[in-house]
C-alpha cells in the first residue's frame, strides 16, 4: 500500500521551519551561496534567489556567469539548494527574496504558503523527467516500491502507474531526497522512480534502465519564477530587472548550449556534456501564463486535493500572475 501521508516527511510549521532555517544558515549545511561573476555588481541591495542544482536552473547560472544581472541593473546572489522546494521553503521563511521551482511542487505547497506569487514561466518540458527501473525489474507490473520526492516527482510517478493500468495504492511510495534515490535502487530498497536529470543518468550508472520520459504518458512540467506577495508589491522594479535578465539568459541558453553548460558545470559541478543533453530536452524561454497552463494547473491542484495532502483545493488563480511579464517587462 502507498505510505499514508501522515507518516511521510511534512513541511514544517512556520516556527519550526524558521528555527530550522536559522540553524541551517548558522552551520552552512545544505546550501551554497554562489560567487557573483566579475562585473555583476550593480547599484542597490542584493537580491538572494533560491535555485536547485540541476540543468533546470541553467539560465540563472548563465546570467551569473555572463554578468546579465548587472547589465539589467540588479544585484543577485544565487543560493543553491538540493532541490527547488527547499528554495521555496526559504522564500517563505524570508531567507531568499525570489526562487525558481516547478509548477507541480509549488502547487502542492500552496496551503502552507498562500502568499506565494508566480510571475512567469522560464522553461517547460515533457522529456527532462524520466522513469527509471531497477536492474531486476523486468516490467512496470513488477514494481512494488517507488521512490518519490514530494511534488512533481510524486505526481509523475502516480500518473506513470495509472498509464500502465497499475493502481497507485498497490505500490508503496518511499519519500527520499533525489541524491539518495539511485543508491536506494541499487541496494534493492526500491524498484523504480521518476526524476529529473542528473538522477536518471545516475540510476543507469547504478545498473538501472530508463524506460521512458514523462511526456510519453502525457505529463509535462514548467518552471516558475516565484516571490512573496508582500515583497513583490514593494519591489516590482527589482523583480522586473530579474525577469529581464532571466529572459535574456533563457534565450542564450537555447542559442549557445555549450556556454550555458559550462556555466552550470562551474556553478554546480554537473558535467557540461550532461547539461548540453538536458538543454535538448528542455524548452527554455520566458513567457506569460496561458489558458492551457491554467487548465493544467487546476488538474494538478485537484490531484493534490485527491491525494489527501490538503483539506482544500489549492487556489492556483491567486498565485499565478497572468500577464505580469507582458505588463511589466519592457518590449515583451
Amino acid at each position: 500500500m502507498q505510505t499514508p501521508f501522515s507518516t511521510r516527511r511534512l513541511l514544517a510549521g512556520p516556527a519550526a521551519l524558521t528555527a530550522a532555517l536559522l540553524a541551517l544558515t548558522a552551520c552552512g549545511a545544505g546550501t551554497t551561496d554562489s560567487n557573483a561573476a566579475a562585473g555583476n555588481d550593480a547599484a542597490g541591495p542584493t537580491i538572494r534567489i533560491g535555485v536547485g542544482v540541476d540543468a533546470a536552473y541553467t539560465p540563472f547560472f548563465l546570467a551569473d556567469a555572463e554578468g546579465l544581472w548587472a547589465k539589467h541593473g540588479v544585484n543577485v546572489q544565487l543560493v543553491q539548494f538540493g532541490q527547488g522546494s527547499e528554495g521555496v521553503n526559504n522564500l517563505v521563511a524570508g531567507q531568499v527574496q525570489m526562487s525558481g521551482n516547478s509548477d507541480t511542487t509549488t502547487i502542492s505547497m500552496l496551503q502552507q504558503s498562500p502568499d506565494l506569487r508566480s510571475l512567469l514561466v522560464y522553461e517547460q518540458s515533457g522529456k527532462y523527467l524520466k522513469v527509471v527501473l531497477g536492474p531486476k525489474v523486468t516490467s512496470p507490473a513488477k514494481i512494488r516500491k517507488m521512490a518519490v520526492a514530494p511534488g512533481l516527482s510524486e505526481m509523475a510517478a502516480t500518473r506513470f502507474l495509472e498509464s500502465k493500468d497499475i493502481d497507485p495504492k498497490s505500490v508503496e511510495f518511499v519519500t527520499a531526497d533525489p541524491p539518495e534515490i539511485p543508491a536506494l535502487m541499487k541496494k534493492g530498497d526500491i524498484d523504480a522512480y521518476v526524476l529529473w536529470e542528473p538522477w536518471p543518468t545516475k540510476g543507469v550508472e547504478q545498473g538501472g534502465k530508463v524506460l521512458e520520459n514523462t511526456g510519453a504518458y502525457g505529463v509535462t512540467y514548467a518552471q516558475w519564477l516565484l516571490a512573496k506577495s508582500d515583497w513583490l508589491k514593494s519591489n516590482t522594479d527589482t523583480a522586473v530587472k530579474v525577469a529581464e535578465a532571466l529572459e535574456e539568459a533563457a534565450r542564450l541558453t537555447e542559442s549557445d548550449p555549450q556556454a550555458a553548460a559550462e556555466a552550470t558545470e562551474k556553478a554546480v559541478k554537473v558535467p557540461a556534456a550532461q547539461t548540453v543533453s538536458a538543454i535538448k530536452e528542455i524548452d527554455f524561454g520566458v513567457r506569460d501564463f496561458t489558458d492551457a497552463d491554467l487548465k493544467g494547473y487546476e488538474n494538478t491542484a485537484q490531484f493534490v486535493l485527491d491525494s489527501g495532502k490538503v483539506k482544500a483545493k489549492p487556489d492556483v488563480t491567486a498565485v499565478v500572475q497572468r500577464g505580469w511579464f507582458t505588463d511589466n517587462v519592457k518590449g515583451s
